[in-house]
């Protein structure tokens, strides 16, 4: 087991009379990329900040490698931050800003440019030392805020949706920088965002929040594959919902039953008569210009949305829109064609409607 470096005990946080934060609890493992994940409002960024220091709390402690931090202030506590602005100082140069940490705490000049170098070849900015932030694109200005806040060798480093201002192309390249850096050195970062393709690409562990509290804890696999909610399930990756009710049930398998179609599931603790909820991926949607015997759905292609990388389908059939995802330049599907829709029993999420129980 890995050690703990950060732990949230029975954390609370309150704004007057709405508690943003209900009873949290987490440890997070020496070495790991750990990213709180969730919509606008969710409590993340809150969380965020009362570990940096930066916001009290109104119940609960933190502990950063086993020490009670919960009422030290920020420049105490061995973390750093990276905001989503990069925060750097106008008017210092390259160097000034990365070296401003070690400044402070009065490290010895000659080793305060020993590390400064190695700062800027860690992130690829050797020759940027004399330029001020305005001469700096938005990448370059963000390695520098990374830099900035890896010199100082924290426990955890904190960053607070840092890549969002960035284009998609710049936006995509850093994410896999970040996770590179991250490995390299084996800091542990706690890593705020509401991109869910971040949060899947980047992470050792996904955190998803739901109005202050977990809602799921898990690698980005499980998470995506196995979520424990319907909230979870629509949160990460797109996805069909179809809502039925359980007609049929024997040792194995049981049938549900929606408006216009009958579909087989397994049969793990359904009874008849009960509502579910069913998840299909796109990606697992698949299609056939022909019926067969497992086929659920009859419909025709509306619309064809092409990226490059794949394809996704629009199928409408009766009132319902069905999206399926197919890679690569797939020509044999086209708009207007009736296509048969069909998925593996092994591919299906169902949770029991009434309860949001998996």
């Amino acid at each position: 087991m890995s050690k703990i470096v950060l732990k949230i005990d029975h954390l609370r946080r309150s704004f007057g009379d709405k508690e943003v934060i209900k009873d949290f609890d987490l440890e997070v493992y020496e070495g790991e990329f750990l990213t709180l994940l969730g919509s606008s409002g969710c409590g993340k960024t809150t969380i965020l900040r009362a570990i940096a220091g930066l916001d009290s709390v109104t119940e609960g402690h933190i502990y950063i490698d086993g020490k009670d931090v919960t009422s030290l202030d920020p420049k105490f506590r061995e973390v750093n931050t990276i905001f989503q602005n990069y925060a750097l100082f106008p008017l210092m140069t390259v160097e000034e800003n990365i070296a401003f940490g070690l400044k402070m705490k009065k490290v010895d000049q000659q080793e305060i440019k020993k590390r400064v170098q190695e700062m800027l070849t860690l992130v690829h900015l050797e020759g940027y030392e004399k330029r001020k932030p305005r001469e700096l694109s938005g990448g370059e200005q963000q390695r520098v805020s990374i830099a900035r806040a890896l010199i100082n060798n924290p426990k955890v480093l904190l960053l607070d949706e840092p890549l969002s201002a960035l284009d998609q192309k710049l936006r995509t390249k850093m994410q896999l920088e970040l996770k590179g850096l991250q490995r390299k050195l084996g800091i542990t970062f706690v890593y705020v965002t509401h991109s869910q393709d971040e949060a899947l690409t980047m992470s050792d562990r996904i955190v998803l929040l739901k109005d202050g509290k977990i809602e799921q804890a898990d690698t980005p696999i499980k998470i995506y594959e196995h979520p424990n909610s319907l909230y979870t399930a629509q949160f990460l990756g797109d996805s069909n919902l179809f809502q039925g009710v359980v007609t049929k049930v024997d040792v194995k398998y049981a049938w549900v039953k929606l408006e216009d179609a009958m579909f087989k599931v397994f049969s793990n603790q359904l009874q008849v008569d009960m509502p579910v909820d069913v998840i299909i991926r796109p990606e697992n949607i698949k299609l056939s210009l022909k019926k067969k015997s497992d086929s659920v759905f009859e419909g025709k292609i509306v619309d064809s949305i092409y990226d490059g990388a794949s394809t996704q389908l629009i199928i409408r059939t009766g009132q319902r829109e069905i999206r399926a995802m197919l890679f690569g330049n797939d020509k044999e599907y086209v708009k207007g064609q009736e296509i048969f829709v069909t998925w593996d029993i092994e591919d299906v999420i169902l949770f029991k409607r009434d309860t949001d129980e998996k």
